[in-house]
């Protein structure tokens, strides 16, 4: 029992303490400038740009259906201006789990943009279909196209698409929530509600019902994430920011240089045990 309990903790550390991590830290008290880590900051932001852009940049959201959203699809305003809702949380499309349902476009994923030059991705995305740069700055646009290009991962590696079931280790993932989740979500993922009491939604709630979209944020963290409205509106949080351990301006942060992809994965198959309601 106590060599399989020690096996564990071997892993954990090795999952928490990635070199991509552990340079990082060094980074750091080395008087290096990091915002989410350099490369993480690159990377993540685009990934927060992927979702709600405007939303991490506090701007205006768009009142008009983007004009290259395909008629078949059921969306309009705002929501047809992300990245994923025509590429979906698993970048793949038509040919993903977006391949039905109300998010059904028909159109392709991204996936085989992996590894192209940030340069043409960003020439896509002003294209006459696109026409990002009618809303986005280039370096805004730099940060999206290195995403894609450098920042997918691929889901299949995480989750099961006939059963949406995470592939990790629960009891893994249990160490890796208490390490990197429950200061700001609780021991059980409740103290952040991100709809309202009559309608919860809660980091459970995400993990079981879209575990890509949960997969998607662990590794880029939410635009636009502060503490500080959770610090008015949740006493677990309030007294944890009046001892110090949360900032109120603190953002959900990225696991993309904090943890292993294996740490994430056995992450995400902890919070889909977490309560949904």
């Amino acid at each position: 029992m106590l060599v399989r309990r020690l096996s564990i903790l071997a892993t954990i550390s090795t999952l928490l303490f990635t070199p991509q991590a552990i340079s990082e830290q060094r980074g750091m008290h080395m008087g290096g400038k990091h915002m989410r880590g350099h490369m993480d900051n690159r990377l993540s932001e685009g990934g927060r740009l992927y979702d709600k852009w405007w939303q991490e940049y506090g701007l205006k959201k768009p009142a008009q259906t983007h004009p290259a959203y395909p008629s078949k699809g059921v969306n309009k305003g705002a929501s047809t201006w992300r990245c994923k809702e025509c590429h979906g949380w698993d970048y793949r499309g038509k040919e993903g789990t977006y391949n039905k349902g109300s998010h059904f476009t028909g159109i392709k994923g991204i996936r085989e943009y992996v590894n192209t030059s940030p340069n043409e991705i960003m020439r896509i995305l002003k294209d006459d279909n696109h026409q990002y740069n009618t809303v986005m700055r280039d370096r805004a646009l730099n940060l999206l196209a290195r995403f894609v290009a450098n920042g997918q991962v691929d889901t299949t590696q995480f989750i099961d698409d006939k059963t949406a079931k995470a592939k990790g280790d629960i009891r893994i993932g249990q160490h890796v929530f208490a390490d990197k989740c429950v200061r700001c979500h609780g021991t059980d993922g409740t103290d952040i509600n991100f709809k309202d009491s009559k309608n919860p939604e809660y980091i459970g709630t995400v993990a079981s019902k879209n575990p890509w979209e949960a997969l998607h944020k662990i590794y880029n963290g939410h635009p636009g994430s502060s503490m500080h409205h959770m610090t008015m509106h949740n006493s677990n949080i309030r007294e944890r920011y009046k001892i110090g351990l949360i900032r109120s301006n603190e953002p959900m942060p990225s696991m993309r240089f904090k943890l292993s992809s294996e740490g994430i994965k056995h992450l995400l198959t902890y919070m889909q045990t977490l309560p949904a309601k």
